[in-house]
Parts: structure tokens; C-alpha cells; sequence
């Protein structure tokens, strides 16, 4: 039977990340929220990265545009991944064309100390601004969003992003007790970010992991996920959680084992590996490359009407890309999928 509720926690986006049938598969886009949109891009004029995530009224102006626009099922949260250590006192920017760089790396002990717990006293503008959007969006769900805790370390670590991630992995193997220790702060802030959303009216919640395709799925098991499952258990039994990173083809059972509802696939895998993968024990949420929405349309088409397909024999699916939207993507081409994402129900004409 077609959804319509006025609820936000029994939208389609909800009930098929719990793994639920529902009429179509919801859709949203990862990196929805700007990028592509030039209504963002004239917004962001003279505004820094972090000063747009941390004022209300771009938080929610910018979250609301590709909902507007598209018509796509979910908002994501506007944020980035090191707001909440931006909040704690972490001195690091968002520098054009690299991304986080952190001023003083942590690789020792006495680095912890500039770590404290996150509480709500220290994001007030993100309550402020998960409340003015729920209001906002009515009956569309607003997704949560928190970096996990190793991509967190790999930023704190590195100092910035990495290809190699060699002192992440240093650390990690030369010194197992620092590196639990960082992650268990890490993994206290990422679940007080998740829950103050979800307290302030968020629906679902992602947990994003970035670099984690860059660990075997021994080193994941035994350094990671006890700390994306301590992050995850912030908002167990509230919402429906997603757990979504690159690169991550041999570790998405071992990333659902950290406790979600639905597992984000990213492109490399196809739905029905990943379902295999994951036993059926979890909603699936993906997996259209983002890099096909620059191939003609009966291509993009095709590849949406396979995903759709291979969607359905999985518990619950929410139609996504396998990764972000790319900053060049012609936005109307993200409206033509959602349209057609909207148009394949149970049985499409």
C-alpha cells in the first residue's frame, strides 16, 4: 500500500532503512545538500566552510534546497565531518581544495587532554537548526549525520586527509592502548552528535566512515568497530541507523555487525553481492555511481531500473548513489532520477 502519513518516523524513508516493504524505494543523495546546486553555491559566497555549518539559518536554507529542487524523499543534515571537534576545541580549518587540516596533530598520550566530551552545551546552533528544519520539512525526514570514529582518528592523526594513512595505522598496531583510547573519545563525541540530532527531531541517522576501505577487515574488526558500535548505541532503538563508507565491499557485514538497521553499498559492489554479503539481515541503501549521471540518459536509466530491481529482493532499500554528488553534476539530472525512482513502484508500467 502507498505510504502517506504526516509523520515523519513512518515516512518510506524510515520504514524501508528498518528494513520494511514499502510501495517504491525512498530516495536521496548523498552530497545533496550543495555541491551541485548553484542556489547553494551563491548562498556559500564569502561564507567559510565551518561558519556555514554552524549558523542556523544557512544550516537550514542550505539542507532545504535539494529537497525544493529535487523532491527527493529525505534531507541530510547540512554538516561536515569534523564539526563536533571543531566544537570541542580542536584547532583545525576546512582549507579549499584539501579539506580538514588539523593545526596539531594527535600521535601522543598527552594529546587526549585536548579532547574533551561533547555535550549539547557545545552545539547549541545544531539543535537550533535540526528544530527549524524538522519544522520546515513537515513530513519529510530529516537524516542525522556524524563522521565515524576512525575517519575522525585518521583526520586527528594525519593532520588532514591522507592516501596512505600511514601514521593512522602506526599508531593503531605500535600502540593499541592510545589508539582505543582516542577512539572511545571519538566514539563518545560522533554519538552525542547523532543523539542531540535525533533528540532535536532528526529521523534516521547516518554514520559516515570515509577511509575505512583502507583497513582489512581483520584490523576493522579488531581496532574499529567496537568503537562505531559504542557511537551507534547512542541512538539504538530511537531511529533507524545507516552505516556507510568507501571502499568497503569486504567489510559491509562486519559494518552492519556494528549495530544498524541498513548498510550503505557503495558503487563497486552491486545490491545482490551485498546482500549476499550482509546475510539479508540488513535494509540496503545505494548504489548508482555517481559518475554515470554524466553518461547519456537511457544509460542512467538503465542502471536506475537495475538497482530499483536488485533493491527489492533485499529486506528494506533506499535508493542512493554509491557515493556523493559530484560538484560538476547537472542537478537536472538528479531530478529525472528521483522522477523515476518515484515512478517504479511494485509493479512499474
Amino acid at each position: 500500500m502507498p505510504t502517506r502519513t504526516d509523520d515523519p518516523a513512518q515516512s518510506r524513508l524510515v520504514r524501508a532503512a528498518r528494513g520494511e516493504k514499502v510501495d517504491r524505494p525512498p530516495v536521496w543523495f548523498m552530497r545533496q545538500a550543495g555541491r551541485s546546486l548553484p542556489e547553494y553555491r551563491a548562498l556559500r559566497e564569502g561564507t567559510t566552510m565551518l561558519e556555514s555549518c554552524r549558523r542556523p539559518d544557512l544550516v537550514t536554507e542550505i539542507t532545504l534546497q535539494p529537497v525544493r529542487r529535487h523532491r527527493v524523499d529525505a534531507a541530510i543534515f547540512f554538516s561536515d565531518i569534523v564539526v563536533p571537534l571543531q566544537a570541542v576545541g580542536v584547532d583545525l580549518d576546512i582549507v579549499a581544495g584539501v579539506g580538514p587540516v588539523v593545526a596539531e596533530p594527535f600521535r601522543t598520550r598527552a594529546d587526549l587532554d585536548r579532547l574533551p566530551a561533547l555535550t549539547a552545551e557545545h552545539v547549541p546552533d545544531i539543535t537550533e537548526s535540526v528544530q527549524m528544519l524538522v519544522r520546515e520539512l513537515g513530513p519529510t525526514p530529516l537524516i542525522g549525520f556524524s563522521g565515524a570514529p576512525f575517519t575522525l582518528a585518521s583526520y586527528l592523526v594525519e593532520g588532514g586527509p591522507s592516501r596512505n594513512h600511514e601514521h593512522t595505522k602506526a599508531l593503531m598496531h605500535g600502540d593499541p592502548e592510545l589508539w582505543h583510547d582516542l577512539c572511545t573519545r571519538l566514539a563518545q563525541i560522533a554519538g552525542a552528535y547523532l543523539r542531540i540530532q535525533v533528540d532535536a527531531g532528526a529521523s534516521a541517522v547516518q554514520l559516515f566512515d570515509s577511509w575505512v576501505g583502507y583497513l582489512s577487515r581483520a584490523d576493522y574488526e579488531a581496532y574499529v568497530r567496537p568503537h562505531s558500535t559504542q557511537a551507534l548505541e547512542a541512538v539504538a532503538g530511537l531511529v533507524p541507523r545507516i552505516h556507510f563508507g568507501v571502499g568497503t565491499g569486504e567489510l559491509l557485514a562486519s559494518m552492519g555487525e556494528a549495530g544498524v538497521e541498513c548498510v550503505g553499498v557503495d558503487y563497486r559492489v552491486n545490491l545482490l553481492d551485498a546482500l549476499e554479503r550482509t546475510g539479508g539481515r540488513y535494509a540496503l541503501q545505494g548504489n548508482l555511481d555517481p559518475a554515470l549521471l554524466f553518461a547519456p540518459w537511457p544509460v542512467i536509466e538503465q542502471e536506475v531500473r537495475r538497482i530499483v530491481a536488485e533493491g527489492r529482493q533485499a529486506p528494506g532499500h533506499v535508493f542512493n548513489l554509491g557515493h556523493g554528488v559530484l560538484p560538476s553534476t547537472d542537478p537536472e539530472v538528479l531530478t529525472r532520477v528521483v522522477e523515476l525512482v518515484h515512478s517504479l513502484g511494485e509493479d512499474p508500467a
